[in-house]
């Protein structure tokens, strides 16, 4: 099974609320995004943005060029069916990261929450780069958050790639400087809890 088919069945038979990597709001998220750019013109992709609030957290706070990218329709319409007539302030791109065409320089911010631990093969990960090298702007930022150290080796009945601040920078490579790096423990809504680790870095100029 592809990725798209995957993720489409995942979204097709559980509730937004019902997956384990669900939160009402992810705090950790619009602070570092808030702390990057203070211009509510920035703009900003959601990578894997799903049944997220993050876009409408983003959209509530004022933020004007918000894109979300997710690899599922069934997500996608969901959310937008979620906003109402804000959706037509966001721009929605259905794509799989590793093969999607970006524009260059188009984005200030990258944000992913989930979505590289994913990324099991070495090639899936140099495209996921490629993919940031280009169209984030010099100067911009990036923020991924993974499984840590001590989180899950499997999510949604795939395998995942756990990370510490060091082997999550080094997928990146000297052009990304790391800012930080913070762990946080996610409690599903199940009553368990995920290790996330948070790593956030500026794209240096060549």
């Amino acid at each position: 099974m592809d990725a798209k088919t995957h993720w489409e069945k995942v979204y097709a038979t559980k509730a937004p609320d019902q997956v384990s990597w669900y939160r009402p709001h992810l705090e950790t998220s619009i602070a570092l995004i808030e702390r990057s750019v203070s211009d509510r013109s920035a703009s900003i992709l959601d990578l894997g943005g799903g049944e997220s609030t993050l876009v409408d957290d983003l959209l509530g706070r004022g933020f004007q060029n918000v894109t979300v990218l997710d690899v599922s329709h069934i997500a996608i319409d969901a959310t937008k069916k979620r906003l109402g007539k804000p959706a037509d302030r966001v721009q929605w791109l259905t794509e799989d990261v590793t093969q999607v065409e970006l524009e260059s320089r188009a984005y200030d911010v990258w944000h992913d929450r989930a979505v590289f631990h994913f990324l099991t093969l070495p090639e899936q990960r140099s495209a996921y780069v490629r993919q940031v090298v280009l169209s984030v702007k010099p100067g911009g930022y990036v923020i991924v958050s993974a499984f840590g150290p001590e989180g899950p080796t499997k999510c949604s009945g795939l395998d995942v790639v756990r990370y510490d601040a060091e082997s999550l920078h080094e997928e990146f490579g000297t052009r990304f400087r790391l800012v930080e790096s913070s762990k946080e423990l996610h409690e599903t809504p199940f009553g368990t809890t995920q290790q996330f680790l948070y790593c956030y870095c500026r794209v240096e100029a060549k």
